[in-house]
């Protein structure tokens, strides 16, 4: 098969091509000089540049005709990439007007991982003249990506190949296992913000997002920050921005790219047409931490519920980048015939999932209304995550609720019984935490277990004090409350992790958010929390 731009050629033409299939170079070199006479005589007597993608065996497995300017590479995502991030493929061309690698040329070589690319000139007779080639360079060697070189004719193009290719991907692998663990399987990724924003929210909410990568078992290598003058639609930053990051990317040996934004489907299409690297946005990770940790029933149809609401929009094209968001779902490259019945497969298992979703809020509604009934007073507890409300929870009940210093340790709803003295009691209903840019479908899916705030008589709102951002933190809370609205409900401010923050700094604090200090770890600390909670339910009684 030629691939490629074959209108208007004769099918002698095409024929003359379909030879070059047979022809085989030999494993010690880049290019014979009759296969280089060969594409040089095809693309003079055609006037188009002309191309063979080859392996490392010297086997041809692409042929490819472009114009008389560039020629189209095509998909390459077959041949994975090595250890050293090559993909063990080279491209020779042809170049009719003389000209030295093009930037698009250059571009393919760092994109792709090629070996080798390489550029033959057509001469005035069509015999091949100055060849052009070049290879990319190890991370840490300056500015460049790639390095290009010039000899003047085939004859002189007499490198080793395998000696070249082997010292090549023994430096690429050494300066990578300069900063990675080969042997390390866990995804690594580079985070991205694209933002309007101060620099300063862009670092806080960077730090945040790899929070949320190390909680997801991701290998957090770098982070490229862009304050564009305005976002780009199509790929949220420039193309060549794209590019370019995707390039040291594959230098560092990243898997994955996670954009701090979140990202349209036409954004996720066309970034991964660039890339075979993952491409995620902030909404995708906190989903995949949500499906790593929920465990109860409940927890677990939300979270798939919440997914497929996020994929669905997302479902669309014939690209290979949808596939890998999907997680397989379609097979790669599905037709539209099979897009459509996955579509209505989602959409199925979305009508399903809320029944299911309804008939589990009926149960916890019958168990909300008998605890109601034996008014026995309700105090859930909310935060943002990691501020340590399932501490404090486990303290106060002496309980042994999961607790881990990761984001969204607790998904599932815990309830406990707190006793005080005379026989009084009060529940008190763990949940889970919120965070900044929390996921519409998220809240969506959430809003079933969160229907247990409510019916809570207090919402003991748990704050991580040492956190320099926890004013952003309260508002972030605030505002979530807000969208379910429970604006209204009475709240408790509390401060947690004081035993991080200095003594001068706790008081005056206290004063001006009206909150009780408390540390988690130390139940010493909660005499006062325990004394207003006494107050609140069970005011002028001794």
């Amino acid at each position: 098969m030629i691939h490629g731009n074959l209108a208007g050629l004769k099918s002698s033409q095409i024929q003359a091509l379909e030879r070059i299939y047979r022809r085989k170079v030999p494993t010690g070199e880049f290019i014979t000089p009759e296969l280089a006479r060969y594409l040089s005589e095809r693309s003079f007597e055609m006037r188009r540049q002309v191309g063979v993608i080859l392996d490392r065996q010297g086997t041809v497995k692409y042929v490819i005709v472009g114009d008389d300017r560039e020629i189209v590479i095509p998909d390459l995502s077959g041949y994975a990439l090595g250890r050293s991030g090559l993909r063990g493929l080279r491209c020779i061309h042809t170049h009719l007007k003389g000209e030295p690698l093009s930037q698009d040329d250059l571009t393919d070589l760092a994109l792709l991982r090629l070996d080798l690319m390489v550029a033959v000139e057509v001469g005035d007779s069509g015999f091949p003249g100055r060849v052009y080639y070049g290879h990319v360079l190890p991370p840490g060697s300056g500015a460049q990506s790639v390095e290009t070189q010039q000899v003047p004719s085939i004859q002189d193009f007499d490198m080793d190949a395998e000696g070249f290719i082997g010292a090549l991907e023994q430096e690429l692998e050494r300066k990578i296992g300069e900063t990675i663990d080969l042997s390390d399987t866990r995804e690594k990724a580079i985070l991205i913000s694209v933002s309007q924003n101060s620099r300063q929210d862009i670092d806080d909410s960077l730090e945040e997002l790899e929070e949320l990568a190390r909680t997801a078992d991701v290998v957090v290598l770098d982070r490229v920050v862009q304050r564009p003058r305005k976002i780009n639609p199509k790929y949220l930053m420039g193309e060549g921005k794209v590019k370019e990051v995707v390039i040291q990317a594959l230098q560092k040996g990243a898997t994955l790219l996670i954009f701090d934004q979140d990202l349209t489907p036409v954004q996720i299409r066309t970034i991964s047409a660039i890339t075979e690297i993952k491409v995620i946005d902030r909404s995708q990770l906190i989903l995949d931490i949500f499906a790593r940790r929920a465990h109860t029933l409940d927890g677990k149809v939300q979270v798939e519920l919440a997914q497929l609401k996020y994929i669905l929009p997302r479902l669309s094209g014939k690209g290979s980048g949808m596939s890998r968001l999907m997680g397989g779902i379609g097979g790669r490259g599905p037709g539209e015939t099979k897009l459509e019945i996955d579509r209505r497969r989602i959409r199925d298992r979305i009508t399903r999932l809320e029944k299911q979703l309804a008939s589990l809020a009926k149960g916890r509604l019958q168990r909300r209304q008998k605890r109601i009934r034996a008014e026995v007073p309700i105090v859930s507890i909310v935060g943002y995550t990691n501020a340590g409300k399932s501490t404090l929870l486990n303290a106060l009940t002496q309980s042994a609720v999961l607790t881990e210093d990761l984001l969204f340790a607790t998904l599932d709803t815990s309830t406990r019984r707190l006793r005080f003295p005379m026989d009084r009691e009060v529940i008190i209903t763990d949940t889970v935490g919120f965070i900044r840019k929390l996921p519409k479908s998220l809240i969506g899916a959430f809003k079933a277990t969160l229907e247990e705030l409510e019916d809570a008589d207090l919402l003991l709102h748990v704050v991580d004090l040492s956190n320099p951002r926890f004013e952003e933190q309260i508002a972030a809370v605030e505002r979530i409350l807000q969208d379910l609205d429970l604006d209204r409900a009475p709240r408790l401010l509390v401060f947690n992790k004081v035993d991080m923050v200095t003594d001068e700094e706790i008081a005056p604090l206290c004063r001006r958010f009206g909150a009780i200090a408390v540390s988690a770890l130390n139940r010493s600390s909660f005499t006062a929390l325990l004394s207003e909670l006494e107050y609140r339910f069970w005011p002028g009684e001794e």
